[in-house]
This record gives structure tokens, C-alpha cells and sequence, in this order.
């Protein structure tokens, strides 16, 4: 299967996973809106995603496929089905020791980490130690449903772990809607997310259960032991869970530092959604795709192969996101407006959330271009570096909020959260490039400058329709014309795009063709040196 193909069965199950998410918020957005109650949720449900990022996605995408895909080689099935049962063990008997320490901790987590800001209001502190209490275990369940995902994505099984996101958003639809029928308060709306949240959790667990069975291989319960083989694992997977956490520390921060202003925290995760969206369908496609076949072509020798992937899946990458960064920071308030204002989302929120959502548009090829780079440690078994350059963003991070949010307040975190994500790509491009694990490529240079000029063109067209349909994407517009005219604003805009990338060479059937038509090199061919696709 080419490469473009497995990034679309991830990428296609990951935009239906955000589809369903964009319809989760809508319906947040017209019960909670921005008040108090929509805080606390968030709030509460940040600390086990952060975890769920450090202890689960990041240290097995990045340790868990490396290490699982040499067993296969080396060992065959028996010796990855043996290292799965040795990490499963261990990694089972470590979270729920966390499980419990950290159920135990809420309170002073909230206080000092999770919200400082709710400790002057006793009711919202108290729900939120309460809510962030029933949804913690959603941490083991996701972390032990990560490892499967690996296991997945390693045995070329990729579907499950992509679709099993799904089943958080369902189960937090069902909530709602029962919710807005039943006319429940905020405050019980809040409470059937919570566990609504640990509910689908379990779901995605048993999803993901059933497709390592399906892969023709089970998972049976070992003694937690420290082997060798587990040692390692770890010794990678702690750099690499601080690195993979990365956008969910900043985040963190973000929050932390917006809890002192009513609604922030609200703002951001609105804004967070709709970016995630081509975050989640070209960022994580790439990402899970491309380090088991990284893996398997340094593993074979084919530096030459190892090359070609990293670099095709770049430019793939900026095919796409760089468009996207242009209509998300040109079309963020019309996108805000026809999917959020409803209910007790008003005009002021979408103001505020729009301007927060294009910033996020500037940052979005940075956050992209990260799921790309990084791949290309992780397959060589080096996240120690990763995680250094994580720790600049992070500083970065942290001192832009702290700057910006007294004067700009919600869009301060931000431009500091895009500001960390473009120091992350720049690091981590410039070091795989001295490395030589990067061949420089002056065509794919070239390409870049001109999709830059071609989302020029396309933002122009797009300004120029904007003015020109404003009376349609009003406020007092009706539903059905504010979406029937963004959703013809944004196929012109595509038409324009890709009509003028191709004429004037950003992309070209060469391109697409090397990206369809991948084929695996000799495993004699282990020069890391990449010829220039012109």
C-alpha cells in the first residue's frame, strides 16, 4: 500500500472521529456556551488528556513501534506477542498505581495545577476536584488502548486505532442530546460528560481489543517484570511521553494561566477543536504512519528509503496545511460563527473564540510539520533530543503567556502555544538536517515558496468573496444560507488553490506520483544521500 494511501485510511477515520468532535462541541456550545460550567468541564477533563498524551500516545508511538517492530523481525510473531505481554504488565500495574495516587491528589492538583484561578470560588473548585475525580481512569483505559494501537499500526492494521476516537465523541453526543432533551442545568449536563468520558474510554479499549484479535494476535496478562526488553522501552518512552505531551503541556499552561479569567479556558478548547481538525487528519495520519515505516527501513538498512519517506511526507504535509492556515486565519470568525453561535453562544464569543482560531491558523503548519519531524528520532531510538527541544518550547510557552495575557487575555496563550510550535519545527528541521538524516531538497524548497504563493492567490479570491457576501454570512443570516455560503466560499477557495498550484508548479503529477506509487528500495541501497525530485 503507498504511503498516501495509509495516510488516508488514518487520516479519512481521524476526520470522521473529528466530524463527530465538531458536532460534540456544537452541542456544547449551545448548552454550556462559554460560562462557568464549560470551564469547570474542561478544566477537569485536560488533566487526564495531558496523561493520556505523556503515558500513552507519545511514549508508544514514539518507544512502543520502534522496539515492537524489530521483535517481528527478529523473533517473529511469538517475540512481539511476548514483548506486548511483558509492556502490557507493566504498563497496567504502573497506571493503576497512578490511577490511585492521583485520585487521592485532586484536590491539590486542582489547586495548584489544573485550575489555580477556581480556588477564590469554593463551588466551582469542589465540582471540578469531582469531575476530574470520574474521569481520571479514562487514563488507563486510553493508555492500555494506545499500546494496542501500536501494535496495530505496526502489524499495517491501522483502521481500529484510527476509528476508536470515535466512540468518545458518540457517547459525549448521546450525553448532550439527553441533556438539551431532558432540559437538564448546566451543572447536570457537565456531570453526564463526565461520565459519559469514562464510559467511552472503556469503548475504545475493547475497539482496539478486538482488532489486535482480528490482527491474529491476543495479549495475555504477565507478571510485571523489568526484562531488558521492558527496560528499554522505558528508557525511551520517558523522554519521548514529555516530548509526544508537548501541545497537551503548553495547553496545560494555557489553562492554568486562563483559569484566573471566566470563559478563557472555554475559548481556547472551542478555537482547539476546529484546528485539530486538520491537525488530527493530516498531523496524526502522518505521524502514525510514517515511524513504523521509518522503523522498518532503518531496521532493513534502506537509509536511502528512510530519506525519501521523511522528505515525502513534508511535502505532503505542506500541500496541505498551508492552504489550511490561510482559511483559518482569513475565515476563523465566519467558521466560529456557523458552527458555534447558537444558544448560549453569542456574538461577543465568537469575536473572541475567531481571533483565537487564527492565531491557531499561524501555528497550524508548525504543529503539523512536528508529527512529521519527529518520526525521524523516534526511529532511530533517540528521544532524548525530542524531549530537550520540548523543554525550550515549553519555557517559550510559559513566558510568552505569562507576558501576553494580562494585555491580550485568551489570544495571548495562543500566540504563545504558535510561537512554541514554530520554535519545535525549527529545531527539529535544522538537527535531522546536520545530521544527515535530512537531505536537503532545493526542488521541494522550491514547491513550498510556491504553495505559499498559491494560498496567497487563494486568500485574496477568499477576501475578496468575503466582502462581497458579507449580508449571507452575517450573524442574522439563517442557518442554512451562513453554511450553504461558507461551504461555497470554501470549494472555490479549494478550486482556486489547486488550480494554481498546478499551474504554476507548487504541485505537479510527478508529485502525486511519487507519493501514490512509492515503492521500497533494495536493501543494498543504504546510502542516506537523497537524489533531488525535480
Amino acid at each position: 500500500m503507498s504511503l498516501v494511501r495509509k495516510f488516508a485510511t488514518v487520516g479519512g477515520a481521524t476526520l470522521g472521529s473529528r466530524i463527530f468532535g465538531f458536532a460534540r462541541e456544537t452541542l456544547m456550545a449551545a448548552a454550556l456556551g462559554t460560562g462557568p460550567m464549560a470551564d469547570v468541564f474542561y478544566a477537569a477533563f485536560r488533566f487526564p488528556n495531558l496523561f493520556r498524551r505523556l503515558f500513552a500516545e507519545g511514549a508508544f508511538n514514539a518507544a512502543f513501534v520502534p522496539l515492537f517492530a524489530k521483535e517481528i523481525e527478529a523473533n517473529g510473531t511469538d517475540g512481539a506477542k511476548r514483548f506486548s505481554e511483558e509492556v502490557f504488565g507493566v504498563l497496567f500495574s504502573v497506571l493503576l498505581l497512578i490511577t490511585i495516587v492521583m485520585e487521592l491528589s485532586m484536590p491539590l492538583l486542582v489547586r495548584f495545577i489544573i485550575a489555580p484561578g477556581f480556588t477564590d470560588d469554593p463551588d466551582k473548585f469542589d465540582i471540578t476536584v469531582r469531575m476530574a475525580a470520574v474521569m481520571f481512569p479514562y487514563l488507563m483505559c486510553m493508555s492500555l488502548t494506545a499500546m494496542m494501537s501500536g501494535m496495530l499500526n505496526s502489524l499495517h492494521h491501522f483502521f481500529a486505532a484510527a476509528i476508536a476516537p470515535v466512540f468518545l465523541n458518540v457517547v459525549m453526543i448521546g450525553a448532550l442530546f439527553y441533556a438539551l432533551y431532558t432540559g437538564a442545568e448546566p451543572l447536570q449536563t457537565a456531570w453526564y460528560l463526565s461520565w459519559g468520558v469514562l464510559v467511552a474510554g472503556i469503548l475504545q479499549l475493547v475497539v482496539v481489543y478486538l482488532g489486535v484479535l482480528h490482527a491474529g494476535m491476543s495479549i495475555g496478562f504477565r507478571f510485571p517484570r523489568i526484562t531488558p526488553n521492558v527496560k528499554r522501552l522505558l528508557i525511551l518512552a520517558i523522554p519521548a511521553a514529555v516530548t509526544g505531551g508537548i501541545t497537551q503541556i503548553n495547553q496545560m499552561i494555557g489553562q492554568a494561566i486562563a483559569s484566573s479569567k471566566e470563559g478563557a479556558i472555554a475559548a481556547l478548547q472551542y478555537a482547539d477543536r476546529i484546528y485539530q481538525l486538520p491537525l488530527g487528519v493530516v498531523g496524526v495520519a502522518v505521524g502514525v504512519v510514517l515511524l513504523p515505516e521509518l522503523a522498518r527501513a532503518l531496521k532493513g538498512g534502506n537509509l536511502k528509503e528512510a530519506g525519501n519517506l521523511q522528505n515525502r511526507s513534508i511535502e505532503f504535509v505542506l500541500f496541505l496545511t498551508i492552504p489550511a492556515a490561510f482559511a483559518l486565519w482569513i475565515l476563523s470568525d465566519e467558521i466560529i460563527r456557523v458552527l458555534y453561535e447558537r444558544g448560549a453562544f453569542h456574538q461577543e464569543n465568537t469575536l473572541l473564540v475567531g481571533s483565537i482560531l487564527a492565531i491557531y491558523g499561524i501555528g497550524l503548519p508548525a504543529f503539523v510539520l512536528i508529527k512529521a519531524l519527529q518520526p525521524g528520532f523516534y526511529a532511530r531510538e533517540d528521544t532524548r533530543t525530542p524531549m530537550r527541544f520540548s523543554a525550550v518550547a515549553v519555557g517559550v510557552n510559559c513566558a510568552t503567556a505569562l507576558t501576553l495575557f494580562p494585555y491580550l487575555g485568551a489570544p495571548g496563550i495562543a500566540v504563545a502555544e504558535a510561537t512554541a510550535g514554530w520554535i519545535s519545527t525549527v529545531l527539529l528541521f535544522t538537527t535531522l538536517l546536520r545530521r544527515g538524516h535530512l537531505a536537503w531538497e532545493w526542488a521541494l524548497a522550491r514547491r513550498t515558496a510556491l504553495l505559499v504563493v498559491s494560498a496567497a492567490v487563494m486568500g485574496g479570491v477568499i477576501m475578496y468573496l468575503q466582502q462581497r457576501w458579507e449580508p449571507w454570512l452575517a450573524s442574522s443570516a439563517h442557518l442554512t444560507t451562513k453554511v450553504g455560503t461558507l461551504g461555497l466560499l470554501i470549494g472555490i477557495s479549494m478550486i482556486v488553490y489547486f488550480a494554481t498550484a498546478f499551474l504554476i508548479g507548487g504541485a505537479d503529477l510527478g508529485m502525486i506520483r511519487r507519493n501514490l506509487n512509492r515503492k521500497p528500495v533494495a536493501k543494498t541501497e543504504v546510502s542516506s544521500d537523497v537524489k533531488t525530485n525535480g
